[in-house]
């Protein structure tokens, strides 16, 4: 007798859980025009079962009128009508597929000079180039200029597929030629893995089955690579970074942070700083929609809930405090320009960085890249499809890793504020030498070189800026912070032991903070008062004051103004003469 397990709606869910828990990778195809590129997709698509019927009708009725055969396997990925009459890609055609060991996004590029900015950005997100080369030209300068595009995005793993093999007679010497040539050019470049597959995208030899007319080549089909490179290390940087890209309110007693993460990994309680403002605080919940979670991984898109009740917005960066990224005004980064107008030293742009955009401009050019001889040569500009290093200048710091260490944190876009068209992508090589800090020394030298004396933050606040170590009572810290800011002052209560950058960048803004700690960390309490200086810094403990909050605060306050921390209060008013 049949049971549940047998169910057809059982083994139909089975199915689909297999098929979600498949490694999912992201590959890219690139090369000249005409090497083979959408017949080699679509060749793929058709011996591996992933192209619909529907389309297979409409590529066959496509084909009447082709040379191509009875099947133009280009025309399953070509679905622009200037693509079909002028028989090359012009846009960046994305196909999903998947096989029983793996799913597959791909992003047919067009291999057109006019369009390389398209190529790169199909090959922005991929972990894995297809690069073609036709086996009747060997290597031309655009394929160099893919490879050095690909190596430049940070792709970590290369197919060098040496097509139309059919036309040369399945040479082994014709392909050990074109090996050979383009290791003379790759060996100029930093990349993780490099492979060479021999194949005949029309005739589908080493696609998809290994083929038989090339019994010299011993290796792996392309599509038994794919299924089988490894690509899981090249996703798991180590430190956390969540960009923010909204914020969710739906009710009073829901406030999440949206967006997807980027790096590393976050797990609730985990302690993260807000970035630009340097509040900190801990994840209390991971939310998505089918409920919460015990760790996220990336790229996964989730909801963060904080513990504590701290400013966030759009734009903003969650970071762990013990390893935050670095920040600057001023950076070095490769530029691909992508636009005919040639790129203009000091002509303001629009840099977008993650979910945050900001003011810019290009404060110099180093060098353009020769893409044939990858020399340095010295310019004043770059223009179309040119690559080069350059000296970026935004308006106000960003958050930034290097791209070789964090590929979403460490890439930018340069727009056109006028017509809003994007011009060039950037990956950023790190800071310029001396102007670069971690995000906590950032906030105090930011505030450490201000025009505001001391004394003129003195007469305004009513205080002097100076840190409490507060060793137990959380009641007694948050009441401290109402009875001081209720007397005027600026004062902000944080976590002690991850304190000592914020509290040093707080203090010479001329704040108070109030460190609470549940207890007292030697360590930790030396880190805060070097960071601040023992002349501004304050120990007391809890367990030495009144158990009710508001009387201890009160002695506190009284304590403070005996040593010149803060002014007294004013007498009340009681009537004099002439009233």
């Amino acid at each position: 007798m049949a049971t549940a397990c047998d169910s057809p709606s059982t083994g139909f869910e089975s199915l689909l859980r297999q098929d979600e828990e498949k490694d999912l990778l992201r590959l890219s195809t690139a090369g000249s025009v005409d090497d083979g590129k959408s017949t080699l997709i679509g060749r793929l698509l058709y011996d591996s079962k992933g192209a619909y019927e529907d389309q297979i009708a409409s590529a066959r009725k496509a084909s009447v009128n082709q040379t191509a055969g009875p099947l133009d396997f280009a025309l399953l990925t070509d679905g622009l009508r200037s693509e079909r009459e002028q028989g090359i890609t012009i846009d960046v055609a994305y196909r999903y597929f998947s096989t029983p060991k793996r799913k597959f996004i791909i992003a047919d590029t067009p291999g057109h000079e006019q369009y390389t900015r398209n190529m790169a950005t199909g090959a922005s997100t991929a972990d894995l180039a297809i690069i073609l080369v036709d086996a009747r030209s060997g290597v031309l300068p655009q394929s160099r200029r893919h490879l050095y595009i690909a190596t430049l995005l940070g792709i970590r793993h290369i197919v060098v597929t040496v097509n139309k093999m059919d036309l040369v007679d399945y040479s082994e010497e014709v392909f050990e030629q074109v090996r050979l040539d383009f290791l003379g050019f790759a060996g100029q470049l930093i990349i993780g893995e490099l492979k060479f597959i021999p194949i005949s995208a029309l005739q589908g030899d080493n696609v998809v089955k290994p083929g038989t007319r090339m019994p010299w080549y011993s290796g792996p089909s392309l599509l038994d690579y794919l299924e089988t490179v490894s690509v899981s290390r090249d996703r798991a940087f180590e430190h956390m970074r969540f960009p923010v890209q909204y914020v969710i309110r739906p009710n009073l007693d829901f406030r999440g942070f949206a967006g997807q993460l980027a790096s590393g990994s976050v797990r609730p309680g985990d302690p993260v700083m807000v970035l630009p403002s340097g509040r900190t605080s801990r994840v209390k919940s991971i939310a998505t929609y089918d409920g919460d979670l015990a760790v996220a991984l990336p790229p996964m898109s989730v909801t963060l809930c904080l513990e504590d009740e701290v400013d966030v917005s759009r734009g903003d960066m969650l970071v762990p405090p013990q390893h935050p990224p670095h920040v600057a005004r001023r950076f070095e980064a490769m530029l691909v320009w992508m636009n005919q107008k040639p790129l203009d030293a000091g002509r303001p742009y629009l840099l977008k960085h993650s979910t945050q955009q900001a003011g810019a401009q290009v404060a110099a050019v180093r060098y353009r890249v020769n893409i044939n001889t990858l020399e340095h040569e010295s310019v004043e500009r770059l223009g179309f499809n040119e690559i080069g290093a350059v000296v970026v200048e935004t308006k106000r710091p960003l958050y930034f890793d290097a791209y070789d260490e964090n590929r979403l944190t460490g890439a930018f876009i340069l727009i056109d504020p006028l017509t809003n068209e994007t011009l060039a992508a950037g990956m950023i090589k790190g800071g310029i030498a001396g102007e670069t800090q971690r995000s906590e020394e950032w906030l105090a030298v930011e505030f450490s070189t201000s025009r505001v004396t001391p004394a003129e933050r003195y007469v305004r606040a009513g205080h002097r800026p100076f840190a409490i170590w507060l060793v137990g009572g959380e009641d007694l810290a948050y009441g401290l912070e109402r009875k001081l800011f209720d007397r005027g002052c600026l004062v902000h209560v944080l976590r002690g032991e991850d304190a000592a950058g914020v509290a040093q960048a707080f203090t010479d803004a001329g704040l108070i903070s109030i460190c609470r700690v549940a207890g007292d960390d030697r360590r930790a309490r030396d880190s805060v008062e070097r960071a601040v200086g023992s002349d501004r810094f304050v120990v007391v403990n809890a367990a030495t004051l009144p158990e009710d909050p508001e009387p201890a605060a009160d002695e506190i306050c009284r304590s403070l103004e005996q040593r010149g921390y803060i002014r007294p209060q004013p007498k009340p008013f009681t009537g004099g003469a002439g009233i």
